[in-house]
């Protein structure tokens, strides 16, 4: 008698798309069913060791290099895998969703690298999720342009050689794609991001002369880059394509990662490219793990800490040291300013913080950065090509002179700075506009002259709930508590809605965001991620 055939994906609760039949096959639907088969009860125990760990930071309120693990910091023999032609100019990376206009102009950027974003840019609408790996075969196959609705200006490919090469963000390993089960379990979105795309893609791409690239991103561990790179074993042998072909570049975007940056390079070793150095998830991290560490944890005004900051200055060296170490970029962090068609000054004093940001990384010996809008891939470009003319990075730059303890990383009370009302006032201010533009759909929303994404929401959401609980006095003499936060988004809501005017007020979600940031401001039991219950709400 033969073996039951294996359970099917099903569709769950999803209006059809135009076109989904291209995404949704019935071949690549069994790839990733087999994907959730193989490694989702593994991502299960690790997301449960990351509280266990978590419960031991609030024991000790420390963290320190692994012991168990010194052998592979101290063997100076191995190196990650060389980087492919594709990927060995890093210099400047978009970053941003994967929408049509976005694909296009991306691509189009002069950008070496896009960062095409199914993660913190991206809300995971199902539609997002499907039509974006829409666009990207589109893009690959050139049959994508793009007409704006508004403007009626047309937006078509660049030739080949002058686009940038794809690097795809799969989502966290923490969120699910509820519209795709398997026996009435929900597939993690990690794995049907990374396999709708791997499967449709990368064939393909090695027919381009490039690969199947792919950052990752909320990464807290070594063991959980471990799975990742057992995932990249077993999907490159399901396709029929040569083990190493897989190219991953690991956001370190999380304090406990930091510590185990080497590591990480390690278990990707055949399949790592780089590492990045995020800012408000790290932040965010850091406020998580030691949110009840007391004192000494508490952070200021988000915009306050600055890279140059000592315990970031001690994060960052780590990362290009460790990198280089091993023979792997190190890129560097967001600019996320949005020049103004309107306002000639705000561009200047933004642009000059924007070059001297990238001066600074490029001098550092970072190998390439991040941009959120096209006019700033100029400015970046300029910083990079300044310290690296004609060579396409600097790994031969070993930073030997960098010298990190563990204290360094989480010495929060370094900085001068503290929390303000202001601060406060901006927190809240963004966390409404951010969360009500993301259930509506969109995940890289402008607010305020810059392009934010989820994390700021998180970093601002985690500073108001610091703040009050533990108890600032801020300089105008209020304390931070949950009644002056209630009041401060309600004065907020009712800007909003007076700037706006009523009939756009109420065709948004505006008091969903308002509820919904101060339950996770306010809520004791602080909720590890603001997408969870998010998500709960996105239609």
């Amino acid at each position: 008698m033969s073996a039951p055939a294996p359970s099917t994906l099903a569709i769950v609760d999803a209006e059809p798309l135009p076109r989904q039949e291209e995404v949704l096959t019935d071949a690549a639907l069994a790839f990733v069913a087999e994907l959730h088969r193989q490694f989702t009860p593994r991502r299960n125990e690790l997301l449960a060791r990351r509280g266990e760990r978590r419960a031991e930071i609030a024991r000790t309120s420390t963290l320190d290099f692994l012991p168990g693990t010194a052998a592979v910091r101290a063997d100076d023999s191995w190196k990650v895998a060389p980087a492919p032609a594709a990927l060995n100019d890093r210099r400047v990376e978009i970053t941003g969703p994967t929408d049509r206009k976005m694909t296009v102009n991306a691509l189009n950027s002069g950008a070496k690298v896009w960062l095409a974003d199914f993660e913190d840019a991206s809300a995971p609408t199902w539609e997002n999720v499907v039509l974006g790996q829409l666009n990207l075969t589109d893009a690959y196959e050139r049959r994508i342009d793009f007409t704006d609705p508004k403007t009626g200006k047309s937006y078509a490919l660049k030739p080949a050689d002058e686009l940038a090469t794809v690097v795809m963000r799969p989502r966290g390993w923490h969120l699910e794609e509820r519209h795709l089960q398997l026996d009435g379990v929900s597939v993690p979105g990690a794995l049907v991001d990374f396999g709708l795309y791997f499967f449709h893609n990368a064939q393909r791409l090695i027919d381009l002369g490039k690969g199947p690239y792919f950052y990752l991103p909320k990464t807290e561990s070594h063991l959980e880059a471990r799975l990742w790179n057992d995932v990249f074993v077993f999907a490159q042998d399901y396709v029929g394509i040569p083990q190493g072909t897989v190219r991953a570049t690991v956001l370190i975007e999380t304090i406990t990662a930091a510590y185990e940056m080497e590591e990480i390079l390690y278990e990707l070793r055949d399949h790592a490219s780089g590492l990045n150095a995020g800012r408000w998830d790290y932040l965010f991290s850091i406020v998580k793990n030691f949110r009840d560490g007391g004192a000494k944890f508490v952070l200021p005004d988000r915009n306050a800490v600055t890279m140059t900051a000592p315990f970031m200055r001690a994060y960052t060296e780590l990362l290009v040291r460790t990198c280089h170490k091993r023979g792997a970029h190190a890129i560097g962090g967001m600019a996320a300013f949005i020049p103004s068609r309107r306002d000639a000054e705000v561009n200047k004093v933004a642009f000059e913080k924007v070059k001297a940001d990238k001066d600074r990384e490029a001098g550092d010996g970072f190998d390439g950065s991040w941009v959120a809008h096209p006019d700033l891939v100029p400015i970046a470009l300029a910083s990079f090509d300044a310290v690296l003319g004609e060579k396409p990075h600097q790994k031969d730059r070993l930073r030997e002179d960098v010298s990190v303890a563990a204290g360094d990383l989480i010495a929060i009370d370094t900085l001068d700075a503290k929390p303000t009302y202001d601060g406060l006032r901006n927190a809240v201010a963004v966390g409404i506009r951010y969360i009500e533009a993301w259930l509506r759909g969109l995940g890289a929303v402008a607010i305020f002259n810059l392009m934010e994404d989820a994390a700021t929401a998180e970093i601002s959401r985690s500073q108001i709930w610091q703040w009050i609980n533990a108890d600032v006095v801020f300089e105008n003499g209020e304390h931070a508590t949950a009644e002056l936060a209630r009041r401060v988004a309600a004065e907020e809501l009712a800007a909003i809605r007076a700037e706006i005017g009523e009939e756009a007020f109420t065709a948004g979600r505006w008091q969903q965001a308002h509820d919904l940031l101060l339950q996770v401001s306010l809520d004791q039991d602080y909720a590890d991620f603001l997408t969870l219950p998010a998500y709960e709400q996105l239609r």
